[in-house]
């Protein structure tokens, strides 16, 4: 039985008003999404085991400036595992192999590369990651996908996608694959002239139609061939939001994991329940980071502008809240020993190099273009 929050999600996507040529786009992912892995139902069945020995992988869908660079190096450097990722010293990139065979169980930045593209989305992912794995492992197999993903609250991630671009990131390697094309100029206009961003002021930043920090979390977790791809002129503006929001609500919703960067404690409860899986390290919650300072000394009209402009991302956000609580709540229902294992989140022994996981003051990266 679906949860109210996920069936909400999916009665959305269905057609109003008798709208035929919604109720076509609406009907795709029934399709679609056998390709984004085992939902968070498949994995609440209490025999459910994420097996590292078998054909199980993990796809982690790393939206900017969630704290997902943290997570990630996370995700490689301190999970309990039999067979531990092997980290080479001065690359970003880590062995995440199968205890009893070299194969791949997670599918992020630090273990495989950025193969479907940088920051790829859950179009490009769910199209692309089973190519990738074949060409990588030089066989067909037949595996099972586990996406995971972060969310943040809109207004900070925004405005921390607002510095990083300040400081001269762009992100120009991103591909923003959709139906087996890459989006034209004409559809993305580039918002600058020359290599990059650099100092741009926050009403500029605001003022581009083409900047794709508006509604970040809401494109990238949407199934985007249902609205076109990236070609704003196939559908009417509000009718495109409404298709974009509820795709994205019915994609996290069905995803084996998410978490919220404001809720570390929880979300970390909620993967090491999720996939039977343990961290040496607890998740610290710290939330005054820089871009919580500076939301707070926007100016009534900035706010207000940035707040118009993140309205479905606000919405997805809210909705997100809602269901990892109703999961949080589920998880804890069911585990008899919940004080104990709550108040102890990665203390599992001593991890040599292993220092305290602080979410939040790792989310205002160093200046890197693929942060």
């Amino acid at each position: 039985m679906l949860q109210s929050s996920e069936m909400m999600a999916y009665n959305e996507l269905q057609p109003v008003g008798g709208n035929t040529a919604v109720a076509s786009k609406a009907s795709a992912p029934q399709n679609i999404i056998a390709n984004a892995g085992l939902s968070y139902e498949d994995v609440l069945n209490d025999d459910f085991q994420f097996d590292m020995d078998g054909h199980d992988v993990m796809v982690f869908l790393h939206i900017q400036k969630t704290g997902g660079t943290s997570f990630g190096r996370h995700l490689v450097r301190d999970l309990d595992l039999k067979r531990p990722c092997e980290c080479q010293r001065q690359r970003k990139r880590c062995y995440c192999f199968r205890p009893h065979r070299n194969e791949n169980w997670l599918f992020s930045r630090y273990s495989t590369g950025w193969k479907c593209g940088l920051h790829a989305d859950w179009t490009e992912l769910t199209s692309c990651v089973d190519v990738e794995l074949d060409k990588n492992e030089g066989e067909t197999a037949k595996r099972r996908y586990f996406y995971i993903s972060l969310l943040r609250e809109p207004i900070s991630r925004y405005m921390s996608e607002y510095r990083h671009v300040r400081r001269g990131a762009t992100w120009k390697g991103s591909r923003h694959w959709c139906l087996g094309r890459q989006a034209t100029a004409s559809e993305l206009p580039p918002c600058y002239k020359g290599k990059d961003w650099l100092n741009v002021d926050l009403d500029q930043f605001a003022g581009c139609e083409s900047n794709l920090a508006a509604n970040r979390q809401t494109r990238m977790l949407a199934d985007l061939a249902l609205v076109g791809c990236y070609n704003k002129s196939s559908m009417p503006a509000h009718e495109r939001d409404r298709v974009m929001l509820a795709s994205a609500k019915r994609n996290l919703a069905a995803m084996a994991y998410f978490g919220l960067t404001e809720y570390q404690k929880m979300s970390q409860y909620i993967f090491e329940e999720t996939f039977n899986l343990r961290f040496a390290i607890p998740f610290e919650q710290h939330n005054a980071t820089i871009s919580a300072a500076a939301v707070t000394n926007l100016r009534s009209d900035q706010r207000r502008r940035i707040e118009r402009l993140n309205g479905l991302d606000i919405e997805l956000y809210a909705f997100a809240k809602n269901l990892l609580f109703q999961r949080f709540e589920h998880l804890k229902a069911k585990d008899a020993n919940f004080a104990q294992r709550f108040a102890n989140l990665g203390n599992i022994f001593y991890k040599q190099g292993v220092t305290e996981f602080n979410w939040d003051s790792n989310i205002e990266d160093a200046l890197s273009t693929d942060h």
